[in-house]
């Protein structure tokens, strides 16, 4: 029998890195050695992995000799300078930055779309994409495979977390801070008044209110997060020249992007077939009755690993369109998830005869 591969999880105790741990617990198990490397804040950490105790270690060359797989969970920043480093030493590289996601001799791979990238990795990296992205994906992909992809026109409804823990910090200081005033909301700026300078990361009160904004600045008043919802699409369907145009909003939700999608497609839409697609499709669950009260929300999806996809309807003035609505928990199939299923098929190519 094969050696079972060596995998290094790098940002271990991040909220991600935290989820990965979970999911190789709770997954077939693939590997051998599991090592936790992380800053040296979180050195002699205690990580629960596997059913067992894992000790963090320090992020150090020597740390990654041996390792045949690398799950990143770490700022652009470090993903530049480590993954090389990594990939020097022996490693495959799965990166869940921005760093590598646009570079042409990386494959950005989503396993229930395009499983076969990963063998196609001269740099030796293999991305994942934005969190965003990988929620919408899901369920758009089927539908492209089904009818073909014209046009894309999305509003993502992205939750604090996506920020990182100071995010979800922002969001609880600010929702004690106007719980015990019903007036508030009532009259301009007293949301403000109340909040006061506790932003945060983000550029104004997220309690009681809606931000259009998410990422940073980039040419023509995009933001990065509209440009990344763009990109990485086109990349993952294979699409470069694929019409997308995209809103995000950021919205007082812990955990879980949800993106209303206006889809239009080449041929004419059947709804019912359109559910059928969705419904047979990996990873994608559909809850779609309105008359119950039935819809894919971020307070449902938390904690589970599909996209949940609902208000599935035919656009009014064009048969060849599609709306709905869809939702699912940023930390998991929108990074952990994603990253732990690629290392998997890595480590699946490593093991076969």
């Amino acid at each position: 029998m094969a050696r079972l591969p060596t995998l290094a999880v790098l940002g271990a105790t991040g909220a991600v890195g935290t989820v990965m741990c979970e999911l190789l617990t709770g997954r077939r198990n693939v590997w051998g050695e599991i090592r936790l490397l992380a800053s040296e804040r979180s050195v002699g950490r205690k990580v629960r992995c596997r059913g067992e105790e894992l000790t963090v270690q320090a992020l150090t060359e020597d740390a990654l000799d041996g390792v045949d797989v690398a799950m990143f969970d770490v700022p652009d920043e470090v993903a530049r300078h480590w993954a090389p480093i990594a990939v020097r030493r022996g490693a495959i590289v799965v990166d869940n930055s921005a760093a590598f996601r646009m570079d042409r001799d990386v494959p950005l791979v989503v396993p229930e779309i395009n499983p076969e990238q990963v063998a196609n990795r001269p740099r030796g990296i293999v991305a994942s994409a934005n969190c965003t992205t990988l929620t919408m994906i899901i369920a758009v992909a089927p539908l492209h495979d089904e009818y073909g992809l014209r046009e894309l026109v999305l509003a993502s409804y992205q939750a604090v977390s996506g920020a990182g823990q100071a995010g979800a910090d922002t969001l609880h200081d600010q929702l004690a801070k106007v719980a015990g005033d019903r007036m508030l909301g009532a009259r301009t700026g007293d949301v403000r008044q109340a909040v006061g300078d506790d932003l945060g990361p983000f550029p104004a009160p997220l309690a009681l209110n809606v931000v259009p904004w998410a990422g940073s600045l980039t040419d023509g008043g995009w933001s990065s997060e509209e440009m990344k919802l763009r990109d990485e699409s086109r990349k993952i369907l294979g699409m470069p020249d694929l019409k997308i145009s995209a809103t995000c909003v950021r919205v007082p939700v812990l955990t879980g992007h949800s993106v209303a999608a206006h889809a239009v497609f080449a041929t004419e839409i059947d709804v019912e077939g359109a559910r059928e697609v969705l419904r047979n499709a990996p990873g994608v669950i559909v809850v779609d009755d309105p008359a119950a009260g039935e819809f894919p929300m971020p307070i449902d999806a938390v904690g589970t690993d599909p996209s949940w996809v609902g208000r599935i309807r035919r656009t009014l003035d064009d048969p060849r369109a599609l709306d709905f609505f869809v939702t699912g928990d940023n930390l998991r199939k929108g990074a952990a998830l994603n990253i732990v299923q690629v290392a998997e098929l890595l480590a699946e190519d490593l093991t076969r005869p």
